[in-house]
């Protein structure tokens, strides 16, 4: 909830600095950017337990994350390559599927952006409230 106002507390002090409306472009992406390192943080941390594609999206959804599969399956494939999760292909259902889960690797980088997480959280909070 704070990112949102983050990004709009951004946007009204772009557009009165430069005394315009600077459009709804803007805010989107503002939002857009946000929501980026937004996603990786809550992909590792949903595959703390294997999931398949289909179930991490639904999982993200129902939590008010939604994002498309043009967009989660690319994901995967980077976080893998980069050694944060391991991959694995299984029957299910009569359907081959491939699971994920987080790696040991990730599995810190989780904790790590987590604190990191926590630490800009505090600070925007700091910064929000002087306003």
């Amino acid at each position: 909830m704070t990112i949102y106002t983050v990004s709009y507390t951004v946007f009204v002090t772009y557009c009165m600095a430069n005394g315009t409306t600077g459009g709804p472009e803007i805010l989107e992406n503002l939002k857009m950017e946000l929501r980026r390192g937004c996603l990786i943080v809550a992909v590792l941390g949903q595959l703390r337990s294997e999931q398949y594609g289909y179930t991490l999206r639904k999982a993200l959804a129902d939590d008010g994350l939604a994002i498309d599969e043009g967009t989660l399956y690319p994901l995967l494939r980077r976080l893998e390559t980069q050694g944060l999760l391991v991959s694995q292909w299984r029957e299910q259902d009569k359907r081959n599927k491939r699971f994920y889960r987080l790696s040991p690797a990730g599995e810190l980088i989780l904790q790590q952006l987590l604190a990191e997480w926590e630490s800009i959280n505090a600070s925007l909070n700091k910064i929000l409230q002087q306003v």
